[in-house]
């Protein structure tokens, strides 16, 4: 949001000493983030506001004319110029040389220098808007039309920011740091804030009351739990003409485009108080009333930019007799636009709540002005002050105006907040006793009502903070620490005593997770969101009855927090398949479903959450992912200092392949799966042109060691032999029971390959196997080698039927 120090000392006088990089310093310390700030004159250097004397035709060429121009120094200049409605006696603005202007439709900014043009010296240029930063004041009706600053008082040689208003100091701040603040979002918020920090007094805003005999405006709210206040305000003698340069300068200057003075003052309005609001042409309003509903089923609204809704019966929206003006909060409709012969107006000050146009605006993916204040949650009260600023403006603007009929529908009004904070409490959280008279003076400072009794404020929390914003003691608490500023208060030793260290298996054995597949297997760590598209999680086929649903999602399709991570790799592998044929992720966070947890107290209730842990290999081999896939689990325990995990096949899990996929336990406790996807999760999950190969394991389930159990083993002291062996087994016999049946018959034993092919036999397949075999005492003899390796194959072929393989 950008905010306009000239605005804000229009209703706070502050310190006189204190520069735009101070406000921004204690602005971001004590209230709001400021991203930056802008002096809006700075871009205005050599830019002045000139007289042309005479306007002469240029001899060699037609579209040229030379002008003699005052600029305010002791002698008139000669500026060639192509402007196509130079008169003598116009005030035009001037660019002399060394500044910086768009020349002629570039991209980039030219000095200005003395040159001569077609053979006639011109000292600098008189310019068109679009060369000088003053489209939106001055909109240009075809090309070749230079600025006239006719009825606009200056003098030659006056710079034209100080003309135009344009000196301003522009003060960005984050909307982010705003989302609790609904206060904020006007600069008489933003004053107000100020005003508490410096200690200075916030000027009030205008008060108007209106005729009781005015004749009352047909206004009907159906929907009282969505819009808890309307009003209407009929306005005749009016007629489209231009705001005044102070309203076209500050709205200009915090990033809007003046329109005209009826659509301009609404747009004022707004961005002073924070207060939306919306003018419709009077004869557009048929049959004289207003109603405010819910729309309903397939009605249709066009809005102002042409285009056409198809609303859902949970839209609420503003209509007339007929059908629907307006998208309610949000943005207006083609039916109620101010026309160039609009001559009466029915102003809407409103409050709408805030999730009905947070969900509205997010299924038409609208976000306006409008609605973003709507969002944060205004005060009914505050249409107050948005009313009687909008009449002031009114009758200022239009002297002729004259309300004829009002009304005000106000089925629901925000209630003021009332804490009790104790003044021991204060001194304990903030590490600081404050005495009675600061405390009370801060809070006063920015609107609270503070009574002291007994060791207690009894605070009443302004209407503009009880939205939300302020309902507990530690809100009060904050706001007295953030405006004293927390570097006012001094470091505090800690009191805790370390005497011996905590030992956390369960974090440590998490690091080392982590680091084990990042620096050992070469995985990409992932964070993701812990809402799921819904089509991530059919696709995973996890059930949906346990899952938590939000209350508020961010998108519709976004309602749902993971209870598993492997529909959100799902998506992490789509969108990195768009740069990668094969890559490895992970991701370690939490899963939540339906059930009650409490974290700390029995009065915080949270979902069931779990820690999880999610992988993948990605590629085209899917027979080499899987192996890679239970290779890296098969070493996770020894790496990871953690109970060994079997593989068995037990339960499929719902997203993997019918065939490829093994169960993870410890002990006799399921902990996770892997196994590849199957072609329904990636056809639905839109997986295409690869293979993927997913791990899910409950992090809460593994059990690291308590210590150290490694055993020393000596080195052999005599020679191990090595032998290859290629053995003929049935297709169902696994590396498994092999590793059973002669693991301990030899030293070492390791898997080589398989083969199928022409010289193996249908059903069967060849395994090449690689044994050390050796004597603790001795060099084993030939003899004794042939006979262990006899050995080794009656085993094989008792055990697993194994032949050795000739061919």
């Amino acid at each position: 949001m950008k905010v306009s120090l000239n605005w804000l000392k229009q209703y706070v006088d502050l310190p006189a000493d204190l520069t735009p990089a101070q406000i921004a310093y204690d602005m971001t310390l004590r209230t709001v983030e400021v991203e930056s700030t802008e002096n809006t004159g700075d871009k205005f250097h050599d830019i002045i506001a000139a007289e042309v004397l005479e306007v002469k035709d240029h001899p060699n060429a037609d579209a040229l004319r030379i002008c003699i121009v005052d600029i305010g120094e002791e002698k008139p200049v000669q500026i060639v110029c192509g402007g196509s409605n130079l008169y003598p006696g116009e005030h035009v603005v001037v660019c002399k040389p060394g500044a910086e202007v768009y020349w002629h439709g570039e991209s980039e900014l030219v000095k200005i220098k003395e040159t001569k043009m077609r053979g006639e010296y011109s000292y600098g240029m008189i310019c068109g808007a679009d060369e000088v930063f003053l489209t939106d004041l001055f909109p240009e009706s075809r090309e070749h039309i230079i600025v006239d600053l006719k009825d606009i008082p200056c003098t030659p040689g006056q710079n034209i920011a100080d003309v135009l208003g344009l000196n301003d100091t522009i003060i960005e701040i984050d909307n982010k740091s705003l989302t609790n603040r609904p206060d904020l979002w006007g600069h008489y918020g933003i004053a107000r804030e100020l005003a508490g920090i410096y200690g200075c007094e916030l000027k009030p805003l205008p008060k108007i009351e209106l005729d009781p005999d005015l004749p009352a405006y047909d206004v009907e709210i159906k929907e009282p739990g969505k819009c808890r206040r309307f009003t209407a305000t009929e306005i005749e003698n009016l007629y489209v003409k231009e705001s005044p340069m102070w309203m076209k300068t500050l709205i200009t200057n915090c990033g809007m485009r003046p329109i005209n003075a009826i659509v301009d003052i609404t747009n004022y309005v707004m961005m002073a108080v924070g207060q939306p609001s919306h003018a419709y042409d009077r004869t557009h309003v048929d049959g004289r009333k207003i109603v405010v509903r819910n729309a309903y089923k397939d009605e249709k609204l066009v809005l102002l930019d042409q285009n056409e809704l198809d609303l859902t019966e949970d839209d609420l929206v503003v209509c007339d007799a007929y059908g629907p003006m307006n998208l309610a909060g949000i943005k207006g409709g083609i039916k109620d636009s101010v026309l160039p012969d609009t001559t009466g107006i029915i102003l809407e000050i409103a409050n709408f709540t805030a999730q009905t146009v947070r969900k509205t605006g997010a299924r038409f993916n609208e976000k306006t002005d409008a609605a973003m204040r709507y969002e944060k949650n205004l005060d009914t009260q505050r249409v107050d002050d948005g009313l009687a600023l909008s009449l002031q403006l009114f009758r200022e603007l239009y002297p002729e105006c004259r309300i004829v009929a009002h009304a005000d529908d106000y089925p629901v009004v925000t209630q003021q907040e009332h804490i009790d904070v104790a003044q021991e409490f204060l001194d304990v959280r903030l590490g600081k006793a404050l005495g009675r008279e600061t405390i009370e003076g801060v809070l006063k400072g920015v609107g609270y009502e503070v009574e002291f009794e007994n060791g207690i404020y009894h605070v009443t929390v302004p209407v503009w903070r009880s939205t939300g914003d302020v309902s507990i003691k530690d809100d009060v608490l904050g706001d007295i620490a953030r405006l004293l500023s927390f570097e006012s208060f001094e470091e505090q030793p800690l009191t805790v005593k370390f005497e011996n260290s905590v030992i956390q298996r369960d974090v440590t054995l998490e690091r080392r997770l982590r680091e084990y597949l990042a620096y050992r297997c070469g995985f990409n760590e992932i964070f993701t969101y812990p809402w799921v598209d819904d089509k991530y999680i059919r696709a995973a086929k996890v059930d949906m009855e346990k899952s938590v649903r939000l209350a508020t999602p961010p998108s519709e399709e976004l309602a749902v927090l993971r209870s598993s991570l492997v529909p959100g790799m799902l998506e992490s592998i789509v969108k990195n398949l768009r740069y990668f044929t094969s890559f490895r992720m992970f991701e370690v966070a939490q899963a939540f479903e339906k059930g009650v947890y409490h974290e700390s107290t029995e009065t915080e209730t949270l979902p069931v959450h779990r820690k999880y842990m999610t992988g993948c290999i990605v590629g085209k081999d899917a027979r080499q992912i899987f192996y890679q896939m239970k290779g890296v689990l098969e070493t996770m325990a020894s790496y990871c200092h953690m109970e060994e995990m079997i593989m068995v096949q037990e339960v499929q899990p719902a997203w993997a392949d019918r065939n490829a996929w093994l169960n993870l336990k410890v002990g006799n406790a399921c902990v996770g799966s892997f196994g590849l996807l199957s072609v329904s999760t990636m056809n639905d999950a839109k997986i295409k042109r690869t293979n993927a190969a997913v791990f899910e394991i409950n992090v809460d389930l593994l059990k690291p060691f308590a210590s150290r159990t490694n055993v020393f083993e000596h080195l052999p002291l005599y020679p191990l032999v090595e032998k290859d062996l290629s053995v003929i087994v049935d297709e169902t016999v696994t590396w498994k029971q092999i590793q059973e049946a002669i693991g301990g018959k030899v030293k070492e034993l390791e898997f080589k390959e398989e083969y199928r092919g022409n010289q193996v036999p249908e059903g069967k397949k060849s395994i090449m196997l690689r044994v050390k075999i050796g004597n603790d005492d001795s060099t084993m003899t030939s003899e004794q080698i042939d006979k262990k390796m006899e050995t080794i194959l009656k085993t094989l072929h008792k055990r697993v039927g194994a032949e050795l393989r000739t061919e």
